[in-house]
């Protein structure tokens, strides 16, 4: 029971820390990248993220593809909603400076 809430407690901490990254580094590098806006850019990071956090998962002990899976969508989440701040023009406050 403790290893499942430590997990998941994990896989929240990343989730937040990946999703503020991302959008940040979207919103300010990739600015005027134009594949950035393609809809498929999500996607493809998210994937790229998952695959890369399931081939950890077997080598470490509270990683698993839970957390490989929430580690993707969290990219790929924050790939689309930098992708929409630019678009739109704003610059919200994300997780810090």
């Amino acid at each position: 029971m403790i290893s499942f809430l430590l997990s998941f407690a994990i896989a929240s901490v990343l989730a937040i820390v990946l999703h503020g990254s991302t959008r940040k580094f979207v919103r300010s590098r990739l600015r005027y990248v134009d594949a950035i806006q393609k809809g498929g850019a999500p996607w493809l990071a998210g994937g790229a993220v998952f695959l890369v956090g399931s081939l950890f998962a077997g080598l470490l002990p509270l990683v698993g593809l839970g957390t490989a899976l929430t580690a993707g969508l969290a990219v790929g989440a924050g790939v689309a909603a930098g992708a929409r701040d630019i678009r739109q023009g704003t610059s919200p406050v994300v997780y810090g400076p």
